[in-house]
């Protein structure tokens, strides 16, 4: 075998290193003192350990695995043999380290899931130690998931959280999150004297401060400079919510304006980012008059504000200022997401009182039935919402942090750890992203609203069955809504899952179109056309059987976009001169993207 020389490495001065090392002492323990100071002494009759009741689910599944002797052998089997294969590719890597191996023989025993990307620096994959180190803790995470998750007999409920808490302790416990099991982190810490671990110390101290991980630089944006830059104004506003009217780019617009109702778990401008990809911008080129709902960042006052006065103070408002506006007595309408459900809503209410103002709607990633309500589910049940409901009791609303929290674990190895890895062990600042600036802007929940919205829509389901709900004295039916309906959703919406938004097409009455955009949440749906990325599917049926739907569905190339804009032009009446906000009864108040937004 060829000598094995190791690759040369820069050692640190040693008087350097020991200057960084006793600066990293000293900002630790100031970090374990204010974190001390800042503890308070828990009651223990008030006290609830354990109030999501995640350590019952897992002692009740632990009792059922155990029960399945049988089952139990054949996993720790499987992983005994994973390890033989491991150990046995460990030692061939070692032997042959330096030269050419086969494709066969870095074959993984147990490979990386889609889309991982812990381990892209090149030592994972060619140096033996850290390949094996790898190697194992995906061989152990693959067999401790699959013993939780192959437990029969486990309460529904139960299984949710024992599979999510598992991978959130799997996610955490990754290698890659660690100093000296890093290689990455090793060889910047070598090559910088330590340096990186000081400046990931004062990172976290920053953090914590602030009460969030710094996930872009935030001091790289501001509102109405670098996001949120179409023009337009802020034509009418009410202790819910702003108006904004886009100024017009073309000399005539279609009769009948655009209403946009975003959710407000976030804030309007994730479709008002960047010129590049702001679908406001983009429609406002397509010769639509478009309104925005601001919603405010709600605070204490607001506390009692209930789902019925988001509708009244929300859409129903909205309708009577563009009137006033532009005097259009006819809009169509889009819902993102809680904003597509608050339409929907409005929509049956409407049709109930006969009002037929809104011509179309269409709803972006929205649910109305929860009946599979996706990974959220796993923070919703009795137990979790009494103690939820406790929580906002205190304050009036929940904190928009912990929403964010909430969000993000359900991609932590995306917006938790890699957070970690970079601003704490890497030392680096986060890099510009005007995604994730929006991302870290969160917002409140009103007291009284989010309780409605969580019992009554997630729990119990009710908003799918006719009558199950009751805004402003009228029992809410779906059924009524016949307007025409475009359901877009994105295949891997791990936030409302495709199938779930599919049951729109049981629960509208009238023609309904459905689309599927690929990618997620967001990226499914801010995707302008210019990008040229990812793809969708259309059929023009709407079949029981998402599956089935699916099946027999034709995929385009690039941005659903367009094909939505030729659908809306359809329902929105013919052309007519473009008005400037400001030009009707409504006077401006201030420019967009006005001043709701700016709260924080």
């Amino acid at each position: 075998m060829a000598d094995q020389h190791p690759p040369k490495i820069n050692l640190p001065d040693p008087a350097e290193l020991a200057e960084t090392m006793s600066a990293i002492s000293e900002k630790s323990q100031e970090l374990i003192k204010n974190f001390m100071a800042r503890q308070q002494p828990l009651n223990p009759q008030e006290h609830d350990p354990d109030p999501l009741r995640i350590g019952q689910a897992f002692l009740e599944m632990s009792q059922k695995f155990w029960s399945d002797p049988d089952k139990a052998m054949k996993l720790q089997s499987d992983l005994w043999q994973g390890y033989t294969n491991l150990w046995q590719q460990t030692a061939n890597n070692f032997l042959a380290a330096g030269k050419t191996e086969s494709d066969e023989n870095k074959k993984s025993p147990a490979p990386k899931p889609k889309g991982d990307r812990r381990f892209q620096d090149e030592a994972w994959e060619n140096n033996p130690f850290f390949n094996f180190i790898k190697q194992s803790y995906l061989l152990t995470s693959e067999t401790i998931h699959k013993s939780v998750t192959s437990v029969d007999g486990l309460d529904k409920q139960d299984a949710l959280k024992v599979d999510f808490y598992t991978r959130q302790f799997l996610d955490a416990v990754s290698p890659s999150n660690f100093l000296m099991t890093n290689p990455e982190i090793l060889r910047v810490t070598t090559e910088s004297g330590g340096k990186n671990l000081l400046q990931g110390l004062e990172n976290l101290i920053s953090d914590l401060e602030k009460g969030r991980v710094k996930m872009t630089d935030e001091d790289a944006f501001t509102l109405g400079e670098n996001v949120a830059t179409t023009p337009g104004s802020v034509i009418y506003q009410n202790e819910l919510m702003q108006l904004i009217q886009y100024s017009p780019t073309t000399e005539q617009v279609h009769e009948r304006p655009l209403l946009i109702l975003p959710p407000w778990i976030n804030k309007f401008y994730i479709l008002d980012l960047k010129a590049k990809n702001s679908f406001v911008k983009w429609a406002v080129e397509q010769g639509f008059t478009v309104f925005m709902v601001s919603w405010i960042n709600p605070d204490a006052r607001l506390a009692e504000k209930s789902f019925e006065d988001y509708m009244l103070l929300g859409p129903l408002a909205a309708l009577d200022a563009i009137e006033q506006a532009t005097g259009a007595k006819e809009v169509n309408a889009i819902g993102y997401c809680l904003g597509g459900t608050l339409l929907a809503s409005t929509l049956a209410y409407m049709a109930e009182k006969k009002d037929k103002r809104i011509k179309s709607g269409t709803f972006f990633v929205t649910m109305t039935d929860f009946s599979e309500a996706g990974e959220l589910r796993v923070f919703i049940d009795e137990d979790q919402m009494v103690s939820l409901e406790k929580r906002m009791a205190d304050k009036g609303y929940l904190d928009g942090a912990e929403m964010g929290t909430t969000f993000n674990m359900l991609r932590a190895n995306d917006l938790i750890w890699s957070f970690v890895v970079n601003n704490y062990l890497l030392g680096k600042t986060p890099f510009p992203f005007d995604l994730l600036y929006w991302n870290s802007d969160t917002t409140r929940m009103p007291k009284s609203m989010h309780s409605f919205y969580l019992r009554k829509m997630y729990l119990e389901n009710k908003l799918a069955q006719p009558g199950g709900i009751v805004l402003d004295g009228v029992p809410i039916d779906l059924g009524k809504i016949t307007v025409p309906s475009f359901i877009i959703s994105a295949k891997e919406d791990h936030i409302a899952p495709w199938k779930s938004t599919y049951a729109n097409t049981k629960h509208f009455s009238g023609k309904k179109e459905f689309v599927l955009s690929a990618s997620g949440h967001i990226a499914g749906i801010i995707n302008p056309p210019d990008a040229g990325k990812y793809s969708y599917w259309t059929n023009r049926d709407t079949p029981a059987d998402p599956d089935e739907w699916l099946d027999k569905a034709t995929e385009a190339p690039g941005s659903w976009w367009p094909h939505w804009a030729e659908w809306e032009k359809k329902n929105s009446g013919k052309l007519v001169d473009a008005k400037k906000p400001g030009s009707g009864k409504l006077k401006i108040i201030e420019p967009a993207p006005g001043s709701y937004v700016r709260i924080r």
